[in-house]
């Protein structure tokens, strides 16, 4: 289908940096109570390493303010005269930031300390920077015993690491003991397998099931690339499909304490080896999973992401024909709405039933075997053709009229039912007035995105190009709604002999003027996302197609 990117050695950053080039910012913060949303931060101090060597110190009292505590006071021996002419947060937290810069954060009790910069953060109205996050309290867990210390508190672990600074909750000193308590316990994980950066972070993650530390050799030689994996139980059955732009990397925390679902660390019990598929780009890999959800179910994805479970709007086929939900998709060219789900499916009926006169009931008629009109009928919501008020050619134009509105006319639906809601609400009958309109969004939301699919199914050939993370293009060759051809361009050279060549390569895709299933409508949804994303530009479009994308690109930065 796609054409696959050649061989990329992968990225330092894919790999892990080795600890000894990392560079760590140790931070401590005193506060003037336990919760972040409920007291103020009244020092920040924090010591930047790298391989352990000391190369920055940071430190500021910060007036939080409040009055702080007195009970907080005997415990730090930070007091309200201190912090008096102390800068304000919104002073020290930019400051703070640009110190901290790219490395990777430490604290000891990290949860306590982000949770506060993170709330300081969006009290001054400045981007947290989500760094990568050591707990030193996490990694002592793990790396020490009861007999060598009897807690996990900062003094004690300093004073079995030998730290030259005692804490004493102030935050630069309580920084710099942690550094040697983090130096102390690097040395230890290193027995561990952990020589990078990400081993550390993964390692100090809670403690994982004894199955997961047994089974994480499955993660071990997978592509750093943009893919699909595919867990597989030991006689080759697909258990669990996933997608990531780093498979190895995504594949590994399965195996890490973060995963905490239940049903897939279910998963992880009978899986036997997982296989890589290895895609040109984020877009194919998303492609490929999907079509490969759709053709396997395993029974570890949700159910929710089989497309057989979508429900569409359509017409029976009878003589006096009405309007049904069904899983079954109608053939391509006949009314429809959808695929959507079941509820909203039923709501657009609703909208149609209340905007034309088509029949409701759900029984068979013949223009040779009247029967009794029903209730609806008999109020004058039918135009009843079970008794032979209406013909077979009264009901067809009926139909066409609904056949429009399915297709083509949606403003009819619109027009009235706000008709419809006016006189409601001048009865003051409100409340079927709200149901009215529930029915008009539901029907309208179904109409724009069975319009905007149908539409781009109908477009032809469309080949687009999204920046790749690493310089290139990512681009897409689509072909009535699915993908034909994918390729990463090289980085630093023109783009379009490279294009050329998959537009050329492409599959072939026979031309349709609709969907034709649920899963072609759901491949079409995940391209026109991409296509929707304002780094994505449109290189051509072989046919007619409107849409409020950007494009075409006339050239490429290389």
């Amino acid at each position: 289908m796609a054409l696959s990117a050649p061989y990329r050695q992968p990225a330092l950053e894919e790999m892990g940096v080795p600890l000894q080039l990392v560079t760590f910012c140790v931070v401590d913060l005193e506060t003037t109570g336990l919760a972040a949303d409920a007291a103020g931060i009244t020092e920040i101090g924090a010591v930047k390493v790298r391989g352990g060597e000391i190369v920055g110190e940071f430190q500021s009292l910060v007036d939080p303010g409040e009055p702080i505590d007195p009970r907080v006071v005997r415990l730090t021996g930070i007091s309200d005269e201190m912090v008096a002419g102390a800068p304000s947060l919104e002073e020290v937290l930019p400051s703070f930031l640009e110190f901290l810069g790219g490395a990777t954060l430490v604290a000891h009790n990290a949860a306590f300390d982000v949770g506060f910069l993170r709330h300081a953060c969006d009290k001054v109205e400045v981007p947290w920077p989500r760094p990568p996050v050591v707990d030193t309290v996490l990694l002592a867990r793990k790396l020490t015993d009861k007999y060598e210390t009897p807690n996990r508190r900062l003094g004690s672990l300093a004073r079995l690491f030998g730290s030259p600074t005692t804490p004493n909750h102030r935050a630069l000193d309580d920084a710099r003991a942690t550094v040697t308590v983090l130096h102390g316990l690097i040395e230890r994980a290193s027995g561990h397998g952990v020589h990078t950066d990400l081993d550390l972070i993964e390692f100090c993650r809670a403690i994982p099931s004894k199955l997961q530390r047994r089974k994480r050799h499955l993660a071990d030689d997978l592509p750093h690339r943009p893919g699909v994996y595919v867990f597989r139980d030991g006689e080759g059955r697909a258990l669990y499909i996933g997608v990531s732009k780093n498979v190895a990397k995504r594949v590994r925390t399965y195996f890490t304490a973060g995963e905490q679902r239940r049903r897939l660390r279910d998963m992880i019990a009978m899986a036997e080896s997982v296989d890589p598929v290895v895609c040109a780009h984020r877009l194919e890999a998303a492609v490929v999973e999907f079509q490969m959800i759709s053709r396997g179910k395993p029974p570890y994805n949700r159910a929710s992401k089989y497309p057989e479970h979508r429900a569409w709007v359509r017409l029976t086929k009878e003589a006096f024909p009405r309007l049904m939900v069904s899983r079954k998709p109608p053939a391509v060219g006949e009314p429809r709405l959808g695929p959507t789900t079941g509820t909203q499916a039923q709501q657009a009926v609703e909208a149609l039933h209340e905007a034309l006169p088509i029949r409701q009931c759900r029984q068979r008629l013949s223009a040779s075997k009247p029967v009794n009109p029903c209730f609806l009928g008999e109020i004058g919501k039918c135009p009843r053709p079970c008794d032979g008020t209406a013909t077979v050619e009264d009901h067809a134009a009926v139909v066409a009229d609904t056949a429009r509105a399915m297709g083509s006319d949606g403003a009819s639906v619109g027009r009235a039912l706000m008709a419809r809601m006016e006189q409601l609400a001048a009865q003051e009958r409100f409340e079927s007035a709200a149901e009215v309109r529930e029915q008009l969004v539901a029907f309208e939301r179904l109409f724009a995105q069975a319009k905007r699919v149908r539409e781009f199914v109908r477009a032809g050939t469309v080949v687009a190009a999204s920046p790749g993370e690493r310089g290139g293009w990512e681009v897409a060759v689509i072909k009535s709604g699915l993908l034909a051809g994918a390729v990463s361009t090289s980085p630093g050279f023109d783009p379009m002999p490279e294009i050329d060549d998959c537009v050329a390569g492409a599959d072939a895709v026979e031309a349709c003027g609709d969907v034709r299933d649920a899963s072609h409508a759901g491949e079409a949804e995940i391209l026109l996302r991409w296509l929707e994303e304002p780094t994505t530009r449109v290189v051509a479009v072989d046919g007619a197609w409107s849409s409020d994308l950007p494009g075409p690109v006339d050239t490429f930065s290389a």
